[in-house]
């Protein structure tokens, strides 16, 4: 179990390691669009979840979609620090 701050460090180091063979290096790579799309699809799914399946479905969905919004502040090059600022 880790927490959201050790995930997005873990993914920045992965991403700035250009670590080979990685699905987020790639989908940083591919960009904010497509990070977005994923980050639309996750919350639909979550919702979707939370609506019609049980609590450990809906956290699983959740907790993709967490990591979609990661991916996306990668691509876009948005710290933790200026995320929590408007929290």
């Amino acid at each position: 179990m880790k927490s959201f701050d050790e995930l997005y460090a873990e993914l920045q180091r992965k991403v700035a390691a250009g670590e080979a063979g990685s699905g987020t290096v790639q989908a940083v790579r591919d960009g904010v669009h497509s990070a977005g799309k994923k980050v639309v699809e996750e919350a639909a799914e979550s919702w979707m979840a939370a609506e019609h399946e049980d609590v450990d479905r809906a956290a699983e969905e959740i907790s993709q979609l967490l990591y979609r919004v990661q991916v996306l502040m990668l691509a876009r090059g948005i710290p933790m620090d200026d995320v929590y600022k408007y929290l």
